[in-house]
């Protein structure tokens, strides 16, 4: 009997077993190619400028995107006026329309051959097409409605009696807006901010049009990996997807856990 229970015990872990072996079987290109090819020749031609870069276009679109937003997002939620309710859908646009149809109006309103685009060549020598300077602008415009939005919404929900109170004590306006309306509405403003950077490090289809994807120059991790993906190079992309995948989950994960303390 004893051997019968030991041959049954072990007849259950060896199909167990079998099973575990079949799911490592089955998984097996996937931890391979993470495992394996990234670290050795992938690893060594991974280039840290598509990633530096991305962060310095993300954060000086999350910059602009913040002053132009919290300004126009106190105007329409505090001083609307006779089509304002116009020229916050049209801010909004970036929302809905194709990224494609973002870089297309980029190009007309600052291409080389647009008036200002022939003023900054002419006076300054100076053009956004084909720089990164134009990721960041394109980046900026896509980012700005989640940013525009949150700011409104804050600023609309704002206890005015508590700005009321502060202009008793003598406070200017500017005073008040900086120590009461601008802390209270901050929360909403920062969750607004932290999706903005989001969506400016995974921008793709503006930016090409504008920047184009210039190795060294104007090349981004997203461009990096459609690059890549165009080459044949699947490793290199694999590399490139779970670097920008981590490193979005980070920044989810981070603004989450701040907001939650807040």
């Amino acid at each position: 009997m004893w051997l019968i229970h030991r041959s049954g015990v072990l007849g259950s872990l060896l199909k167990r077993q079998r099973g575990r072996i079949a799911v490592a079987n089955l998984y097996n290109p996937v931890f391979r190619c993470i495992l394996v090819d990234m670290t050795l020749p992938t690893l060594a031609a991974f280039e840290w400028f598509p990633l530096i870069l991305s962060l310095k276009v993300a954060a000086l679109a999350t910059v602009v995107a913040l002053v132009i937003g919290v300004a126009l997002g106190w105007l329409f939620a505090r001083r609307p006026f006779p089509g304002s309710g116009v020229l916050e859908a049209i801010c909004m646009l970036p929302l809905v329309l194709p990224p494609t149809v973002i870089g297309y109006a980029i190009l007309v309103a600052a291409g080389r051959r647009s008036p200002l685009g022939a003023w900054l060549r002419e006076h300054l020598d100076y053009t956004i097409i084909f720089s990164w300077h134009g990721a960041v602008v394109a980046s900026a415009v896509v980012a700005l409605p989640l940013v525009l939005k949150s700011a409104s919404s804050a600023f609309a929900h704002i206890d005015r009696t508590l700005e009321a109170a502060a202009s008793t004590l003598r406070q200017s306006p500017w005073s008040v807006f900086v120590r009461v309306t601008l802390p209270l509405a901050w929360p909403g403003i920062l969750a607004g901010t932290l999706l903005a950077f989001a969506r400016a490090m995974g921008e793709f289809g503006a930016s090409l049009m504008v920047a184009g994807s210039i190795p060294g120059r104007t090349q981004t991790l997203s461009m990096a990996i459609y690059d890549a993906v165009q080459a044949g190079q699947d490793d290199l992309a694999l590399l490139l997807v779970t670097v920008t995948s981590l490193l979005s989950v980070a920044i989810l994960v981070a603004s989450n856990r701040y907001l939650s303390v807040r």
